[in-house]
């Protein structure tokens, strides 16, 4: 089955090495002539475990490809997903310019039946504008050329993307007719062999299903973070409260760990573009405003705490060290990070900061720049500091040796954005011990 991918970001990439593995013949195709030399070379330019041996694998296999022009190629493809950015206008309307720039090089050189998919995130109604389009380019050519349009989100997960696109919890397909239907049935009947867990439905409800399952997430986890809160100023342990109701069937355990805020390149991008779509349509998403005010708030919420330990004017001067820059582990995506709160508020306050991440040390140089020091590991991180805060749940970071650390700084401060640590075991240490929700 011959497939082309528009677009070598986070999404296409994974998806073309993921279907070629499969045994589809896919084609990657991308105008930044750099990337695609850089992938033909090997060379991936993103972090997703695992991601490079199977792109090289199914590359010296053949059956992964990559050039910069889709017309070249489009006559031999079956199927034409566009996975392309949809970035955030100033007003959190999803930017379609780049989706709408795919479909209009699909009708100016189309000569055959084909499927376009569109995997992007997407606003309700963009399938819609896609074949207004493709057909306008062609009536422009006074062609009469059958194709469809289809709808097929993604729910990966930065970390485990293989994994989820390998063996997924369901696959949504919105599609208009049967012939589209079987071919996409075709292409995902190898990932769902022992239970065919695809859902078609009508392509608005494919497009709306990615944006509610991405804040229904979001949703909980403000939800917990707004518990936590209110615990910490009742004399509640928020561990607790989430084991109470994580064991409650109807609620479960998933996406109620408090923290320090949400971030990355889906949940924020998400939730803006569905409260844009409803107040385009006359509605106000009131819980989703909710979500958005809380994750905003709760991204601060170690900077209030560090400032409750040394006085909101005594932040001027001091050492404080990071753990963690992603916005979650096992990725080196800063995009809607805490750090990247923290590390302006800090530096506006006077603080001098040393930082470390396992992966996301050359993003954050190239957000940052060299306003704070990188260091080489977790313990130089915290080499004459005044407080550690913890940002990122980075295994390595599980179970530090408290003591070299207390001879390390000057203060014996952790402030724990993601609760993960014992606080009678840093309490018999010296340490002062700030979490969330305690």
């Amino acid at each position: 089955m011959n497939i082309a991918i528009v677009g070598t970001g986070y999404v296409g990439l994974v998806s073309g090495a993921c279907f070629a593995d499969t045994g589809a013949n896919v084609t990657c195709v991308d105008v930044d002539a750099a990337k695609i030399d850089a992938l033909r070379q090997g060379n991936i330019p993103i972090y997703e475990p695992g991601l490079d041996d199977l792109v090289v694998k199914n590359m010296k296999a053949g059956r992964l490809k990559f050039t910069t022009s889709l017309a070249d190629v489009l006559d031999s493809q079956q199927i034409v997903f566009s996975a392309v950015g949809t970035p955030p206008d100033e007003d959190g309307s999803a930017d379609l310019k780049y989706v709408l720039q795919v479909a209009r090089t699909i009708g100016r050189n189309l000569n055959k039946y084909v499927v376009v998919v569109t995997k992007s995130t997407v606003p309700v109604g963009t399938a819609r504008k896609v074949r207004a389009v493709i057909q306008e380019e062609l009536d422009r050519r006074g062609v009469d050329i059958p194709f469809d349009v289809a709808s097929n989100p993604e729910f990966l997960k930065e970390g485990s993307a293989i994994k989820d696109f390998m063996s997924p919890d369901r696959v949504v397909v919105g599609v208009e007719s049967e012939k589209a239907k079987k071919l996409l049935t075709k292409l995902y009947k190898p990932f769902l062999i022992n239970n065919f867990r695809v859902i078609f439905m009508d392509i608005p409800s494919a497009e709306m299903t990615k944006y509610a399952a991405n804040s229904m997430l979001a949703t909980r986890i403000s939800f917990m973070n707004d518990i936590a809160n209110l615990c910490e100023l009742v004399g509640a342990d928020v561990n607790m409260v989430r084991a109470g109701i994580g064991s409650d069937g109807r609620i479960g355990r998933k996406f109620l760990y408090a923290g320090c805020g949400y971030g990355g390149s889906c949940f924020p991008k998400d939730v803006k573009a569905l409260i844009h779509t409803a107040d385009g349509n006359g509605y106000s998403m009131e819980v989703l405003k909710a979500v958005e005010r809380v994750n905003e708030r709760q991204k601060s919420i170690l900077f209030e705490k560090l400032c409750r330990v040394y006085g909101a004017d005594g932040l001027k001067g001091l050492t404080v060290s990071l753990w963690g820059l992603a916005f979650k582990p096992e990725t080196d995506d800063m995009r809607e990070s805490t750090a990247l709160v923290m590390i302006e508020k800090l530096l506006d306050a006077g603080c001098s900061l040393r930082v470390y991440d396992p992966v996301a040390m050359d993003e954050c140089r190239r957000r940052v720049g060299d306003r704070v020091t990188y260091c080489k590991d977790m313990y130089d991180a915290v080499l004459d500091s005044d407080a550690l805060l913890l940002l990122t749940e980075w295994k390595e970071f599980r179970l530090p040796c408290w003591e070299v650390i207390a001879k390390a700084m000057n203060n014996r401060v952790v402030i724990d954005g993601r609760n993960i640590y014992d606080a009678e075991e840093l309490e018999e240490n010296g340490f002062k011990y700030l979490c969330i929700g305690k």
